[in-house]
């Protein structure tokens, strides 16, 4: 089915019933036209009301169709028919409208909301912008502020919110259809409302639109979609609305088949897939209601705000006392920032403060049926605490150490009941950054990894898994992207150079702003232990830095100067000096190269994972450097953007 008529006297109810989300294909498309039509010709028909079923409205556009060209009728077509109608449409919204789903309800004459409803244009999101009236009939029915919040910067209406913003005529409880019904009687006896296309934007302040571009500009990150949103919707509010739909359509249409749009409806897929692993599709998860997390440093706090946002019971172990209550009011602060943010409550926060438990005694994780170790990244240190885990709680609570580096095998090793063991690596600040490297042992249970998933799901994380290697997947393409961004260095391309052209390619920082950010003796001692234990690691540019006392902006220099109270990198003359003996003479090469150049080192990388089995396919990799290393999203990734090169 895809769109069905039935009649209540003279109300026609059209009902839209093309799951999982009743997108806008070319079927459900062609058969609203049609109804839209054989109403139209009816004269036993006076109203319609438009409803879908399921727990969305219209999740908006088929996606899968944005690779073919448009095929009639699309869908500004058919909403032209609506809007147009002598009859009134009511738009009986249950659930989430979105992108096209939105501009179906927008050009419908009335729009009545379930509890469950939400309202949201989150095209630029996929490179693309509304390609169906959005960026026109919402700022004329809504006013221009709350419309560029909703089109360029992502924001979404639940039913109350709309109600206020006038994007709705009546909130529904209970029985939705028979008041839409009612409603639909009502608005027959009266003339049509004025449309939204023949309305006006109304005044805006003289600084709006630099305000709102400056916006626009920060949510980018050098994305074009959100931008180009803005000026079309600048486009209409100046030249009338046929104008703006003109530019609209023709900038959508552009942007399907722009690289952006592309690699963003790649990691959208991606996303989605990752989601929901197939080869654990039908596994059994365990119920995780208390977690515990032992340690307090940023790590354990991050992590146990994250498990407490998300609901769970959790009890967090420390040292001592002292150790305990800086990691409460680390906790606290988190929380309380949520509060500032608007996404918890003050209540909300005192609820979950409550339900976090401290403890300095290990034996206090015995209920818990998740146990996250994040203290120091140490061997020993990691395997004494999961000895002592192991006799403390229930044998099928699970065990998971946060390690950045260390083989999680090795730290269970000859632990008893190996299969509820594995490694996660979060990433800091946990309660914020979505990625989580998954990282299951030989011995780790199907339904011990099905239900990470379904935690990583509740705590708003992508989960991705990793095999075993030294970095797992993160940080082994970080370390040869730093690698070959030092192998510039000592080659004569200056270093603020190849900062400045990460940045350019979308990046928030270069490697070397990177590594004074994240502190250069961190690295340095991993280097010198290895040194220590009879590795052979030779010397690099951070050994000679941290020698002569730049660990970075902890310590007020690093690869750059840096002044007290200030973190802006000032190229250093000291670092030119340590660099002199040990670099060939200065040479000039194009960002542009730069760039390509680290892309290429990320992605060889990438294809040395893949083909040892580290990861089990590309975009894993891109989802990696997305959501755990900055990578710029609308690029898609290392494996993607290399990809693309290639086959241009």
């Amino acid at each position: 089915m895809t769109v069905t008529r039935m009649q209540d006297g003279s109300v026609a109810i059209l009902t839209i019933e093309n799951p999982p989300v009743n997108a806008l294909g070319r079927a459900v498309r062609a058969a609203l036209a049609d109804h839209a039509r054989a109403v139209a010709a009816d004269p036993a028909c006076t109203a319609v009301v438009l409803q879908a079923l399921g727990r969305t409205f219209v999740g908006g556009a088929d996606i899968t169709e944005f690779d073919r060209p448009v095929e009639d009728p699309d869908l500004p077509g058919v909403l032209r028919l609506i809007e147009t109608s002598a009859k009134p449409w009511v738009a009986l919204v249950q659930g989430a409208a979105l992108g096209g789903g939105c501009e179906l309800a927008l050009a419908c004459h009335y729009r009545l909301a379930g509890p469950q409803a939400r309202f949201a244009l989150p095209e630029v999101s996929l490179g693309l912008i509304p390609g169906a009236g959005g960026t026109q009939r919402l700022p004329r029915l809504i006013g221009l502020p709350t419309a560029v919040a909703m089109v360029v910067e992502g924001r979404g209406l639940g039913p109350a919110e709309a109600l206020v913003a006038g994007l709705v005529d009546r909130c529904l409880e209970g029985d939705l259809l028979p008041q839409a019904i009612r409603f639909a009687r009502e608005v027959a006896k009266a003339p049509l409302p004025t449309t939204p296309g023949q309305r006006q934007t109304g005044p805006v302040d003289p600084d709006f639109w630099t305000q709102s571009a400056s916006r626009a500009d920060r949510i980018a990150k050098g994305a074009q979609a959100p931008g180009l949103a803005l000026e079309v919707m600048r486009h209409g509010a100046e030249q009338g609305f046929a104008a703006g739909l003109g530019r609209e359509r023709e900038t959508f249409l552009r942007l399907r088949q722009s690289e952006e749009a592309a690699a963003l409806q790649y990691l959208f897929f991606a996303e989605r897939a990752l989601l929901h692993p197939a080869n654990l599709k039908d596994v059994p998860t365990r119920d995780l209601q208390v977690a515990g997390v032992v340690g307090g440093g940023t790590m354990g706090v991050g992590i146990a705000a994250a498990l407490a946002m998300a609901g769970k019971s959790v009890i967090l172990a420390e040292r001592d006392q002292g150790a305990l209550d800086r990691a409460m009011t680390g906790l606290a602060a988190i929380l309380q920032g949520a509060v500032r943010r608007g996404t918890l409550t003050e209540a909300q926060v005192r609820a979950r403060l409550e339900a976090v438990r401290p403890t300095t005694d290990l034996r206090g994780l015995a209920p818990c049926d998740l146990v996250i170790e994040a203290v120091f990244e140490d061997l020993a240190v990691k395997r004494a605490l999961f000895a002592d885990l192991s006799a403390i709680c229930r044998p099928d609570a699970i065990l998971a150490t946060n390690t950045s580096y260390l083989d999680p095998s090795a730290i269970a090793k000859d632990l008893p009941h190996p299969q509820r063991f594995l490694g996660l690596h979060f990433f800091s600040p946990a309660q914020v950054m979505k990625l989580v490297e998954v990282i299951p042992t030989p011995d780790t249970a199907k339904p011990v990894l099905a239900t990470i998933y379904a935690l990583a799901r509740a705590l708003g994380k992508m989960p991705v898994r990793s095999g075993i290697c030294d970095g797992f997947i993160g940080n082994r393409i970080l370390r040869a992207y730093r690698g070959r961004a030092e192998v510039l260095v000592l080659s004569g391309v200056p270093y603020p150079d190849i900062d400045a052209a990460m940045r350019k390619y979308g990046m928030a920082m270069g490697p070397f702003e990177m590594q004074d950010l994240a502190g250069l003796d961190i690295a340095f001692m991993r280097r010198e232990a290895a040194r220590a234990g009879g590795a052979v690691v030779p010397d690099e540019p951070g050994d000679w830095l941290v020698r002569a006392g730049r660990k970075g902006q902890k310590s007020g220099a690093g690869w750059y100067d840096y002044v007290t109270g200030d973190r802006t990198p000032i190229p250093s003359p000291e670092v030119a000096r340590i660099l002199a003996d040990r670099s060939g003479p200065a040479r000039t090469v194009g960002l542009e190269d730069i760039a390509q150049a680290l892309v290429s080192a990320m992605a060889t990388e990438g294809q040395a994972i893949l083909d040892e089995g580290i990861a089990a396919q590309a975009s894993d990799i891109d989802l990696v450097k997305v959501h755990g290393y900055g990578f710029p999203r609308w690029r898609g990734g290392p494996m993607f953007a290399q990809s693309r090169r290639k086959e241009g």
